[in-house]
């Protein structure tokens, strides 16, 4: 019988990893656009800057963007319609502390190559912020503009994961569908830290298995807390038996935030609620194993500054410590 061993806390990768995953903690972020539009797929984009500005001086942990190659009416969401990278590019020098997250990169529909200079770019002008979402991606009518199978995204996937990690390397060597690296020639700049932190998003064609070996962390979809906290624990046990460090569970949450004894009325992947309730619901999450919820205000039908200050205010003292070392 093979012992299950696994290291107390995460492994500290940069310092935005180390910020936004604490174990058994739960810290808040915020997906981008920061903005109320119900009626469409496209937002405005008003203000963007300013509300990012105010959510890094606000101390709410990480942004989320978005990969959206095309605006596709029947999804319903175009994001923040910016290419992610040059968007993170340009928010790197617009903020100072928040961690700065993509949730997913498409990996097949994007050269790994590509992939890796990028984010490292981001990871180095942003002094360690960088956190790299990655998946197969799900909607079929991207993959034709991209002359990229749909049929065949699961092992795409898994060719530009490992390429990504390997352009981490000095002077890597590795051959896939993609290309080779023959040792030539490196890839530059490196990560920051140890390495790109890479979260990989629901299963993304593989089974939960690939996902504990190889992955950083593991995004998802809400549940219910019972089924939650077992699909929490399932992966855990699996991280567990790989012997490594443990690694990191988070979720979004769609918020459409009412007066503070507001009841939960349940939404799509989220909530109309009370800040007294959002505070429970977000301490269970953290009982049951969640270390990060990226709150989507998409829906948000009140003032959007005031929103986020009173979240700051009302919210954040519960699951964030001033005094933690983050670096």
């Amino acid at each position: 019988m093979v012992e299950t061993v696994i290291n107390s806390g995460f492994q500290r990768i940069n310092r935005g990893y180390n910020s936004v995953f604490r174990q058994d903690r739960l810290s808040l972020g915020i997906v981008v656009p920061i903005e109320h539009y119900p009626n469409g797929p496209v937002p405005s984009l008003q203000d963007h800057l300013q509300r990012v500005r105010l959510v890094d001086e606000l101390g709410f942990k990480a942004l989320w963007l978005r990969d959206i190659p095309l605006n596709i009416p029947s999804f319903g969401d175009a994001g923040q319609t910016f290419d992610p990278f040059t968007y993170l590019g340009f928010l790197a020098g617009q903020t100072r502390e928040i961690a700065l997250g993509i949730s997913s990169i498409a990996l097949p529909l994007h050269h790994p190559l590509h992939v890796a200079k990028a984010a490292s770019s981001i990871d180095q002008l942003s002094e360690g912020r960088m956190i790299l979402g990655v998946a197969s991606g799900d909607r079929p009518l991207e993959y034709p503009a991209m002359g990229a199978d749909f049929d065949q995204r699961g092992q795409r996937f898994r060719e530009a994961f490992e390429y990504i990690r390997k352009a981490q390397e000095p002077f890597p060597v590795h051959d896939s569908h993609y290309g080779e690296l023959v040792g030539h020639g490196d890839v530059l700049p490196k990560a920051k830290g140890s390495r790109l932190p890479m979260l990989l998003t629901g299963y993304s064609q593989q089974s939960l298995e690939w996902n504990a070996r190889h992955a950083d962390g593991w995004m998802s979809y809400p549940k219910a807390p019972g089924l939650q906290q077992e699909t929490i624990a399932h992966w855990r046990q699996l991280v567990a038996e790989q012997g490594s460090h443990d690694k990191p569970f988070m979720q979004p949450l769609y918020v459409v935030l009412e007066e503070d004894d507001f009841k939960p009325k349940p939404i799509q992947l989220g909530f109309r609620i009370g800040f007294d309730y959002l505070i429970e619901y977000f301490q269970l999450m953290q009982e049951v194993g969640v270390n990060h919820i990226a709150i989507n205000l998409r829906f948000n039908h009140q003032n959007m500054e005031k929103s986020l200050e009173k979240l700051a205010i009302k919210v954040l003292p519960y699951f964030h410590s001033e005094t933690e070392n983050e670096s």
